[in-house]
């Protein structure tokens, strides 16, 4: 399913053909029919793309998480051997939020939390229950077009992430694998793991993805967002360095990976470092 280029993100042609229409997928049913002055409306509303490369980007990719600088990549989240991923600095979080920057700092996607209840976020507001709510996310291209759709169940211990194409086709699913010390999650497809997540200190901030022969392909490594941000928001950065063009699925579930990594860990305790 595909939207014009500036159609606003979550707006889709109506699945039943009617012209002229749009509606919103709100990640869990479909809503009623705009009109073209509600569509006008709402296209009105899409964000503006960040323009040009942002020296802060290379800064943190180069000195902060100790990635070199690698030849251009294809401009595209799966194409990209660098990824960076910020969240959006909120003094409360109600909705997760993240910008995808290619090494250089121009936006090639967003992530963005969708299928949210009004009931929902006043109880985010009001207790940090983040981990007993299931959480659905989409990850956009450049465009606003979602390219992989997530699913985080509500947890009680463990995390588990269902990745999907945007036609609800089966991708794979992350799955942590345990609770205490370093935490690990495998990487499954087709019901048998072809990967695996391994975090290199108990805060599980950075991480060593492997394939099913342990050979690291990927390393996400966490970046310090600054003394101000640690202290008053709920910002996290991230940098995705991948080794080698990898093959799917696997290459579409370390991208997710990645990209969702902090709702998939969840911590509801933030730390300086």
């Amino acid at each position: 399913m595909t939207t014009h280029s500036n159609t606003p993100a979550g707006w889709y042609p109506d699945p039943h053909g009617a012209p002229q229409t749009l509606r919103y997928w709100d990640g869990a049913q479909w809503t009623q029919h705009t009109s073209p002055e509600q569509q006008a409306q709402a296209a009105q509303q899409v964000p503006q793309q960040a323009a040009g490369p942002d020296p802060r980007v290379q800064r943190q990719v180069q000195q902060q998480a100790g990635v070199a600088p690698s030849g251009p990549g294809g401009g595209t989240l799966f194409s990209e051997p660098v990824l960076v991923v910020n969240q959006k600095a909120k003094l409360i979080e109600l909705t997760n939020e993240y910008k995808v920057m290619d090494q250089n700092g121009n936006q090639i996607g967003s992530v963005v939390q969708v299928g949210q209840s009004a009931l929902k976020k006043i109880l985010r507001f009001v207790a940090s229950i983040d981990q007993y709510m299931t959480h659905k996310l989409e990850i956009r291209d450049a465009h606003g077009q979602p390219v992989l759709l997530l699913t985080r169940p509500a947890k009680i211990f463990k995390s588990r992430v269902i990745v999907e194409r945007p036609d609800g086709q089966p991708v794979g699913e992350i799955v942590q694998q345990n609770v205490f010390g370093k935490i690990n999650f495998s990487i499954n497809a087709g019901g048998r793991q072809i990967g695996a997540i391994k975090a290199e200190n108990w805060r599980a901030w950075n991480f060593a993805i492997v394939d099913h022969a342990e050979n690291e392909v990927a390393r996400i490594t966490k970046t310090w967002e600054g003394l101000a941000k640690t202290m008053f928001t709920t910002a996290d950065n991230y940098v995705l360095q991948i080794h080698y063009q990898l093959p799917e699925p696997l290459l579409s579930l370390v991208v997710a990976t990645a990209l969702t990594v902090d709702t998939a860990l969840k911590q509801d305790a933030r730390g300086i470092g």
